[in-house]
């Protein structure tokens, strides 16, 4: 794979740029930083994303999605959106000690966890640091119910965390694929898996009993469209039990790493994609505006969830969420249960 230069859009968090003059700009080689922050816990108040709770052992993401809408984050680190985001991953050492003290704390009252809600948990520093791992068997010691969204193959290696938990409470996987073709999955997302390698990651997890689903996103008209029967239709057939996707997101500095990497791979392609992903946003990139963002618009939009709509239907996608009880039935009582401690007297009842 031929390296990409080093690009970065302008952070507005920093004072100052780095502009290489005469010489072409350096490839960017890895660099680790430790983020020893007390707390683990992220709480999310969007109405536009399916969970309130996430841990996030990283910050940062090796895989370089062009589209990944957690890029400005890296931003209020004073380092920059593009490449800095796939080469400059901040880690949390102590992660799972931290997860420990959070579920001891009278406040917590074992809600649902998602790893992660920002970048991949599963992502290549993970081999060696098992932050994910070590989050994962203490919330199987705590019984805390888990939903772990990833691209990476890695997941395979905590089979046995994920049985453990699948025991004591409520866990399900979901495993983004929104390519079908390899050639645009390497543009696109450079040092992901391939997606035929993804469906095998479904396929084992389902093998092994645990609740397994694809999310084919984000949906970027003109360019993968055309890829989502295909890739619901092997995600069914590999044990993939619920489907849900997402529109393209661009938010601020997002918007020029995605075009300018289109560009620079698909040359003939992007002017057509960028021109749909106007038509499904009202004109523009992205609309920011809570309840809009993540959804298209306009009948190009319309079309394409329709046609995954429909596939879904046809698959048996999200059966058992439809089977579900009435929103306004109780919430299930949770399986979060604190271990007793050694010196800890026991309750009588």
């Amino acid at each position: 794979m031929i390296p990409r230069p080093v690009s970065n859009p302008p952070n507005p968090w920093s004072t100052a740029e780095v502009v290489y003059l005469e010489e072409p700009p350096p490839d960017a080689k890895l660099e680790v930083y430790e983020d020893h922050t007390r707390q683990i816990l992220a709480h999310n108040d969007s109405p536009d994303v399916g969970f309130t709770w996430s841990v996030n052992p990283y910050r940062g993401c090796f895989h370089g999605c062009s589209y990944c809408y957690a890029r400005p984050t890296h931003e209020y680190l004073s380092f920059g959106a593009g490449t800095d985001f796939e080469r400059k991953i901040v880690v949390k050492p102590h992660a799972p000690e931290l997860l420990r003290e959070a579920f001891e704390r009278k406040s917590w009252r074992g809600e649902p966890l998602v790893f992660s809600g920002v970048t991949d948990c599963y992502q290549p520093l993970e081999a060696s640091y098992r932050l994910t791992r070590g989050c994962l068997e203490v919330c199987a010691e705590y019984k805390n119910p888990v939903g772990v969204i990833t691209k990476a193959p890695l997941i395979e290696r905590d089979l046995d965390v994920l049985a453990r938990l699948r025991a004591v409470t409520d866990v399900s996987v979901t495993i983004s694929i929104p390519f079908w073709d390899v050639n645009k999955a390497r543009a696109i997302e450079p040092y992901v898996a391939t997606p035929q390698r993804r469906i095998h990651i479904i396929e084992k997890l389902a093998q092994a009993g645990l609740e397994v689903g694809v999310n084919v996103a984000p949906l970027i008209p003109g360019l993968n469209d055309e890829d989502v029967v295909r890739i619901l239709a092997a995600a069914r057939a590999a044990g993939a039990r619920h489907a849900g996707t997402v529109f393209l997101r661009l938010p601020g500095p997002v918007k020029q790493v995605f075009e300018e990497r289109l560009r620079a791979s698909m040359p003939l392609r992007a002017e057509r994609v960028l021109h749909r992903i106007r038509d499904s946003q009202g004109g523009k990139l992205y609309d920011s505006r809570f309840g809009a963002r993540g959804k298209a618009t306009g009948e190009y939009g319309a079309a394409i969830r329709a046609l995954f709509d429909q596939t879904c239907a046809r698959l048996g996608f999200n059966e058992e969420a439809e089977d579900a009880e009435p929103a306004d039935a109780e919430p299930p009582r949770s399986t979060f249960e604190r271990p007793p401690k050694r010196g800890r007297q026991l309750n009588l009842l």
